[in-house]
């Protein structure tokens, strides 16, 4: 269990390719995750090589239109600066793996309250194989990065993948080049409260 304290944010990454058996450890790993009824509601999309570039193509085609024509996030459009630099980094990550949730549609879209409920669950189970992922990277001596930008370029990465299935997230996965200190953590007392 110490990956979890020893698990970092990783952005910077040498050139060597994981092997695919790694990156089928670590998906394993996503998938023993528990989810809500079991329905476990991950999908994932490995990218490297060629196709990576080609979705990284697609990701700027949409922080572009965001930036610079119709934004589909206005309110958080400060984000933009970001998101062009989270792209850079995949642009480096060896691999870069897609997480869909097939049971759930766009963001965009309205939806009841049961749905919503639904939803919710889902992406809570989806959290859990993402955290997993990430701890199981560590374990291995693989870097990794969660990384939630690809929410600027919803339709353009969507449409890339030819799916209905909701995009939650994406990792970026590879060998670190760096060793960043653990950031900031709140305190038990900051975030808790008890009550008998």
């Amino acid at each position: 269990m110490d990956s979890i304290y020893d698990r970092r944010s990783i952005r910077k990454y040498l050139p060597q390719m994981p092997e695919k058996a790694l990156i089928d450890e670590i998906i394993r790993a996503g998938i023993a995750a528990p989810s809500a009824k079991n329905r476990q509601p991950w999908r994932f999309v490995v990218f490297t090589e060629q196709a990576k570039t080609e979705l990284l193509r697609e990701m700027e085609k949409g922080l572009r239109r965001e930036l610079e024509g119709e934004a589909l996030l206005p309110e958080v459009r400060g984000g933009l600066a970001d998101a062009f630099h989270t792209m850079q980094i995949m642009h480096k990550a060896p691999v870069l793996i897609l997480v869909l949730n097939p049971d759930a549609g766009s963001p965009f879209d309205a939806q009841n309250p049961t749905a919503r409920f639904a939803e919710i669950a889902d992406t809570l189970s989806i959290g859990a194989a993402v955290e997993n992922m990430l701890l199981k990277a560590a374990a291995l001596g693989l870097g990794s990065l969660w990384i939630a930008n690809t929410c600027f370029a919803y339709p353009e990465l969507t449409a890339y993948l030819r799916t209905d299935a909701q995009l939650v997230c994406a990792v970026s996965l590879g060998y670190p080049d760096e060793a960043p200190a653990a950031r900031p953590r709140k305190s038990p007392g900051d975030v808790t409260e008890y009550r008998s």
